[in-house]
C-alpha cells in the first residue's frame, strides 16, 4: 500500500505522519477486502443458510473498514472527532466479525484468514484511536 507515501507528501502534512494512523488505514483497507472475499466464499459453501450471520458481519465489517480507511486518509482540514469515532466503531465491527469467523475457522480456511485479519485490524484501530485527540469545534 502507498498510504505512508501519499500522506507524507500531502502539503498540509509536510512529512509529519502518524504511524499508528497509517497502520490503521492499511489494516482497514486490507480487512475490507478480506471480509468481502470471505462473505463471497461463505455464499459458495454448501451450508450457506447456516452462515447468514457470518455473511452479514463480513459485509458490515467490510463496509465499515473501507469507509474508515478512506476517511482516515483525508488530511485536508480536520475532523478528529469523526475519525476517532469511526476508528473505534471499526474496531468493534472487527471484533464482532472476528468472533463469528472464529466459530467457522476450523472448517473453513477463508473464515480462519478473515478472523486473523479482523483481529489485526481491531488492534491497529485501537492503537490509532489512542493517538487522536478530538477537538470540539
Amino acid at each position: 500500500m502507498h498510504a505512508q507515501q501519499m500522506i507524507a507528501t500531502h502539503p498540509q502534512v509536510a512529512g509529519n505522519t502518524n504511524d499508528a494512523l497509517i497502520a490503521c488505514i492499511e489494516a482497514c483497507l486490507d480487512c475490507a477486502q478480506t471480509c468481502a472475499s470471505c462473505a463471497d466464499a461463505c455464499l459458495g459453501e454448501a451450508n450457506v443458510a447456516d452462515l447468514t450471520q457470518c455473511i452479514r458481519l463480513n459485509l458490515d465489517c467490510s463496509d465499515v473498514c473501507a469507509t474508515t480507511g478512506i476517511v482516515a486518509s483525508r488530511r485536508t482540514g480536520t475532523n478528529e472527532l469523526v475519525i476517532r469515532r469511526l476508528i473505534e466503531t471499526c474496531a468493534d465491527a472487527c471484533r464482532l466479525c472476528g468472533d463469528e469467523c472464529e466459530k467457522h475457522g476450523e472448517r473453513m480456511e477463508h473464515c480462519r484468514i478473515c478472523a486473523e485479519t479482523c483481529r489485526r485490524c481491531e488492534r491497529a484501530c485501537r492503537d490509532a484511536a489512542g493517538t487522536i485527540t478530538p477537538t470540539l469545534q
